[in-house]
């Protein structure tokens, strides 16, 4: 089976939870749809896991460029004993102030290894990815095509043109179906939030860790599941 998830922020234990709930095996496969990596309770743990599982593919979603980009500046910095810019400091407080916090210190935690590994799984993460499941096809993407323009070659895009919002963003593909990992800024969510369709696009986000639940939906029978 393939399967769809998103915007985990950290929620490892509900994660864990809905991995059990769809009996997922060696012969599935999931795609995670972006913000993976703060906010949450166990950012470390869930990203350290994720980094181990190899049908487990992950889609890059705004949050998770940050985190990278204050990881990677940070064990920089650590390293090669460096003083941070006033630019770096301004956004790392930002980001803390965010979120980032528990990741931050989840980071410095870890041994140098482990950091590695962590670091190598945020940069590698892809900024789209598409699939075939039954007679579909899907372009699996963060936020949508920020800067679409018809005729253009998905690879051409930058990678930001996928977890950034703007008002050129498209919300839909020609002769796919988009599937987005996030919602709207602004949007509500509670303990009843649900996958949203709409014409040519299925939002996953549920707000697993903004008041809402994680949602799951499995490609090949249009199930969806929620913890």
């Amino acid at each position: 089976m393939t399967y769809v998830m998103s915007c985990l922020n950290g929620c490892y234990s509900e994660f864990l939870r809905m991995l059990e709930k769809i009996s997922f095996g060696k012969n599935d496969v999931l795609f995670l749809l972006g913000d993976l990596s703060d906010t949450g309770d166990e950012p470390m743990e869930l990203l350290g896991d994720l980094a181990c599982r190899e049908n487990i593919w992950p889609v890059c979603g705004d949050r998770d460029a940050v985190t990278c980009r204050m990881l990677s500046g940070f064990d920089r910095m650590v390293k090669n004993s460096e003083n941070p810019t006033p630019e770096f400091i301004t956004e790392m407080n930002t980001w803390a102030s965010d979120g980032g916090r528990v990741a931050l210190d989840g980071f410095r935690a870890l041994d140098e290894d482990m950091k590695e590994g962590v670091l190598d799984y945020l940069s590698d993460m892809a900024p789209y990815d598409t699939v075939h499941v039954g007679e579909r096809d899907y372009l699996l993407v963060h936020s949508g095509v920020n800067g679409y323009r018809e005729g253009r070659d998905l690879d051409d895009y930058p990678a930001a043109a996928f977890y950034t919002d703007g008002e050129d963003t498209a919300l839909s593909y020609p002769g796919m179906v988009m599937i987005c990992g996030g919602r709207p800024a602004g949007a509500s969510f509670d303990g009843t939030s649900r996958i949203v369709y709409g014409q040519g696009i299925i939002e996953l986000d549920c707000g697993a860790a903004r008041g809402g639940r994680l949602g799951c939906l499995c490609l090949d029978t249009g199930e969806e599941y929620y913890v």
